[in-house]
């Protein structure tokens, strides 16, 4: 096939299934997504599932710049912890941990790391919250 029939196979396909960024229930009464992707039948490929992690991960990254101004100074394991946090939070969310971020600007990693745990969502997620508040503490993995 061409690169010409693929696109305009690609436009009706578009044109005939829709484009949906979110999940949504398909007359067949499936789960799907995008151009018609079938979640229950055919999920993702491993591939894809990278290529919308890394780009979480980048979304998570911009996020964390403009949310700590510190970021790119902080070590990798410490900026992996904030990444982490954003990730799982989101950035909305993660804004509210005002004292964490200002005493990790600050460089006070103790500090940072006792304020992560006295929060509703270190008791929500458990050892993970744990596991990263000492890289926060120490900044070792």
């Amino acid at each position: 096939m061409s690169e010409f029939s693929i696109q305009r196979l690609k436009d009706d396909l578009k044109r005939h299934e829709g484009v949906r960024s979110t999940v949504y229930t398909c007359p067949a009464g499936k789960l799907t997504i995008g151009v018609g992707r079938n979640l229950e039948d055919r999920g993702l490929l491993e591939s894809e599932i990278d290529f919308l992690l890394e780009n979480d991960i980048a979304e998570c990254i911009r996020s964390a710049r403009q949310l700590v101004i510190s970021f790119d100074q902080l070590n990798d394991v410490r900026q992996e912890v904030i990444l982490n946090m954003i990730f799982n939070l989101g950035a909305s969310r993660f804004s509210k941990f005002v004292k964490t971020i200002v005493a990790i600007n600050d460089g006070f990693f103790e500090k940072a790391a006792a304020e992560m745990l006295d929060s509703r969502w270190a008791t929500q997620v458990g050892d993970r919250a744990q596991e990263l508040a000492e890289r926060m503490r120490t900044g070792h993995e």
